[in-house]
């Protein structure tokens, strides 16, 4: 009897503002889970939402507390997406390579309660996050499936805006890009008839790598972002559906996102803009 292929398990890591987070950042997981295992060769074992830090510096960024909150919010009720605030928890901006680097270091820890193998959630440094029952709990997998590989593979999680963003410049380097997809992998979220596949041929970087790009098409069109959910909170309008209900009290309960915190960090350059321009100088 021939022996079945060995599934290759995967852990899907996004990066971003999450500013706040909206159920379109929680679809994302759940359409790359769908796609990976629908080609009964990858099985997707966790995934892990990393809020970037408030060095970032974006127009409108508030405090990476309120946004880590949030998202855990979000992810309360998820037996298998989770929030990492390491990034967030950084005093100065990192790139998304090294919070890469830092969780594929966590995947190849030898320490088992560091071990995504066994499905214990992530250790969160810093932030001690309040218990909830069960929340915690590893899922044994004493009688897991012979047919798993043991090393899960760690990609990036993103839509076709940031995969389009590498081509804006000195926001990555170049260097960073190539290590990305060809180390790592990219799972990008894209709509029916997104240019996201012109973009790929007319870079020679992903080109050469499109093999480790997962393109996902996302046939059930949601046009949720975190531009309008601020904007519509600004203007006094409702929100609910657009975001998990916890997060919409969270956000009612602390006062979030007014014209004042709209302006926040106005004027100032993005940190990768910042760092990647004057490296290119020196």
């Amino acid at each position: 009897m021939e022996e079945p292929e060995k599934k290759t398990e995967v852990v899907l890591l996004a990066c971003g503002s999450f500013n706040p987070i909206t159920n379109m950042h929680l679809r994302l997981f759940e359409l790359a889970k769908d796609y990976f295992h629908e080609t009964g060769k990858y099985k997707v074992i966790k995934g892990i939402i990393s809020p970037v830090s408030d060095a970032y510096k974006k127009k409108g960024l508030i405090s990476a507390d309120h946004r880590v909150a949030m998202a855990e919010l979000a992810t309360k009720n998820s037996d298998w997406v989770e929030v990492d605030d390491w990034e967030s928890s950084q005093s100065e901006w990192l790139e998304t390579l090294k919070v890469l680097r830092y969780h594929q270091e966590k995947l190849l820890s030898p320490d088992p309660t560091n071990s995504l193998q066994n499905a214990i959630p992530v250790a969160k440094p810093g932030r001690k996050r309040k218990q909830e029952p069960n929340r915690h709990e590893p899922i044994k997998k004493k009688n897991q499936s012979p047919d798993i590989k043991s090393v899960p593979q760690l990609k990036l999680l993103c839509g076709s805006d940031m995969l389009e963003s590498f081509g804006i410049p000195n926001l990555w380097k170049l260097e960073d890009i190539t290590e990305i997809v060809e180390n790592h992998g990219l799972v990008c979220i894209s709509r029916a008839g997104n240019s996201v596949q012109k973009f790929i041929y007319e870079s020679d970087i992903l080109w050469r790598h499109k093999n480790n790009i997962h393109l996902v098409e996302e046939w059930i069109t949601n046009d949720i972002s975190s531009t309008k959910i601020r904007r519509a909170l600004r203007r006094g309008q409702s929100i609910r559906y657009l975001v998990p209900d916890a997060v919409q009290a969270y956000i009612e309960k602390h006062n979030l996102y007014s014209p004042e915190s709209e302006d926040r960090n106005a004027g100032v350059v993005l940190a990768p803009l910042q760092k990647n321009a004057r490296d290119s100088k020196n």
